[in-house]
């Protein structure tokens, strides 16, 4: 239980990283960052594999590579949408 807790936090910290890296708000709030701190992580896996230390289940490097990358890609569709 306190595993999955952890990766909660861990995810979400990762997804409000990538949003005030590229300077963008992650819709959702803290759900959303958590939601993009995971999809970054999956995606940043398959892009780079296990890069960088593995805390809470996700490899940090990648998972934050990964969720910039998520969050770029919502913000050019977003921004298209409008």
């Amino acid at each position: 239980m306190f595993s999955f807790i952890w990766s909660l936090i861990v995810g979400g910290v990762l997804g409000a990283i990538a949003g005030a890296i590229l300077g963008r708000d992650v819709p959702g709030g803290v759900i959303g960052n958590i939601i993009v701190g995971f999809i970054g992580s999956w995606v940043g896996t398959m892009l780079l594999g296990n890069f960088g230390p593995i805390i809470g289940g996700f490899p940090i490097i990648s998972a934050l590579i990964g969720a910039v990358i998520c969050i770029a890609i919502y913000s050019f569709i977003a921004k298209r949408m409008a």
